[in-house]
């Protein structure tokens, strides 16, 4: 039989109640009726698609955080660069409801920018590139990297601005110092390619 109940305390999707009969305190899972829906940018490699995501409107979203979104051209992992509340208002963190449009890069693959110097210091002979690798793949200062006929040893890592928060600096350059391609803006190494050619 259902008996009064009143709510003592709210949070996270579940509420502390009181029997108002028998005074008995237990939780009770709170059913959401407030989600809803809004549009999602999606960016990537210079160009951008439109999609939308739900979720309840009290749900906190904050820049940096991480979902998936399903378009018609493929499911997609996307972090959140920006929530734009209105025509001129963009925060870092708001509640769902209260954003219009989320504005997201795509880190599942990713373009990471290489600068490549020669070991000898010739800056006329330094070469940059894209590399279109997976979002987690790991890049390490001091270590030698060999992707198709580039090979390369990283000297310094430029960490994304949506990623500043996961990192100590904004540019790691201490051997050891480690970072994901999902969060790595630019690469600057010593070409291995050409030592190897030289060889000949």
């Amino acid at each position: 039989m259902e008996t009064e109940h009143e709510v003592l305390t709210t949070g996270g999707g579940t509420a502390t109640v009181k029997c108002t009969e028998c005074g008995h305190v237990h939780k009770e899972q709170l059913e959401s009726e407030t989600v809803v829906e809004r549009d999602v940018i999606v960016s990537q490699d210079g160009e951008s698609l439109k999609a939308t995501v739900s979720a309840d409107a009290d749900e906190e979203v904050v820049t940096g955080e991480e979902f998936i979104v399903e378009t018609d051209e493929a499911i997609m992992q996307v972090r959140i660069t920006s929530l734009q509340l209105g025509p001129e208002t963009r925060r870092a963190r708001a509640d769902f409801g209260d954003v219009s449009t989320f504005w997201t890069r795509v880190v599942d693959n990713v373009s990471v920018g290489v600068t490549l110097h020669p070991r000898d210091g010739r800056h006329d002979e330094t070469r940059p590139f894209d590399l279109q690798i997976p979002g987690d793949e790991e890049f390490t200062v001091g270590e030698t990297h060999e992707y198709g006929d580039e090979e390369f040893t990283v000297t310094g890592i430029v960490i994304r601005e949506d990623a500043y928060g996961r990192y100590d600096y904004k540019k790691l350059d201490h051997d050891g110092d480690t970072a994901l391609a999902k969060d790595t803006k630019r690469l600057y190494a010593y070409d291995e390619t050409s030592n190897a050619w030289s060889a000949w």
